[in-house]
């Protein structure tokens, strides 16, 4: 069994760094570093370079129960021992039973049997409320900026709950303007359509006309410019307002329109219904509150 200390300090994916452990898992077999690479090398081919970071950051922070002869209270005893929030230690057990999974299957080469992780239960997370943008919210939203590029940006973002990895690296060519779609490249690198409104679609035109010659996207600036773009009209208008407030108002407001959730699924990019479901849970408190509120 591997003592771990009880001070064990948590990553922060913001940060870069290495194991605070070199040693290797086992005498004569490969280190903690070697086998992350292994595994990162194995499905370099299906991750975005933000899966990627967020795999070995958490990865190699985890040395000391990284390695082939690893149990489950092994890793059981780290994930308590982390001085992190529940999302945190969260962060670490998914980062762990994705490279259990592939260590312990057929794919790795070691032939191991038992995989530790099975017998690892999740940290709990406590679920909140997250915050998402109402239709008022984008019109206020819209009303504040004065340039098209950046109304272009929001009114795509609110028709279309795109992430901003997505809506950064749109070119003229993504475009269909039969259909009002645009052809996107999400995490993985699969492809999705994403649709837009006509309004929107009356913005993005005019925007082009003098603006579509940008050789990286359509809008000059990178995932840092759209976020600091966002920030500080957030700042300005005191509305939570980042690519993901977005998404959650793409969903929540066509869920109180009489859209399906599975609706929702495609027309968004998700790949299952679970996250679609945690954004939209708060629709139905809200609309009953305001029937009992009528009531009153």
């Amino acid at each position: 069994m591997i003592i771990v200390s009880s001070t064990a300090s948590c990553y922060n994916l913001g940060v870069a760094g290495e194991s605070s452990s070199g040693r290797t898992a086992d005498s004569g077999y490969d280190s903690p570093h070697e086998l992350v690479s292994k595994f990162i090398k194995s499905r370099r081919q299906g991750l975005s370079p933000k899966t990627t970071k967020f795999y070995k950051g958490y990865l190699n922070h985890s040395g000391f129960v990284i390695g082939l002869n690893i149990t489950g209270q092994d890793i059981t005893d780290f994930l308590t021992s982390l001085r992190c929030t529940d999302g945190g230690k969260h962060a670490y057990y998914r980062a762990l039973r994705a490279f259990y999974n592939w260590l312990y299957s057929p794919r790795s080469g070691y032939n191991l049997k038992d995989n530790p992780m099975l017998l690892v239960e999740s940290p709990k997370v406590g679920k909140r409320i997250l915050p998402s943008l109402t239709e008022k919210d984008i019109d206020t939203l819209l009303n504040s900026v004065d340039n098209l590029r950046d109304k272009c940006i929001i009114g795509l973002l609110a028709d279309s709950g795109m992430r901003l990895s997505e809506i950064t690296g749109i070119k003229v060519t993504d475009i269909d303007w039969d259909t009002l779609t645009l052809i996107i490249t999400n995490k993985g690198n699969k492809q999705r359509r994403a649709p837009f409104a006509e309004k929107t679609a009356v913005l993005l035109r005019a925007y082009l006309r003098g603006n579509g010659h940008h050789k990286d996207n359509i809008w000059g600036i990178n995932q840092y410019g759209i976020q600091k773009m966002l920030k500080s009209l957030g700042y300005r208008t005191g509305i939570k307002c980042n690519p993901h407030s977005f998404r959650r108002g793409f969903a929540c407001n066509l869920h109180r329109k009489g859209l399906s959730t599975l609706d929702i699924m495609h027309l968004g990019g998700w790949s299952d219904l679970s996250m679609v479901l945690r954004y939209t849970q708060s629709i139905t408190f809200d609309d009953c509150l305001k029937h009992y509120r009528d009531l009153k």
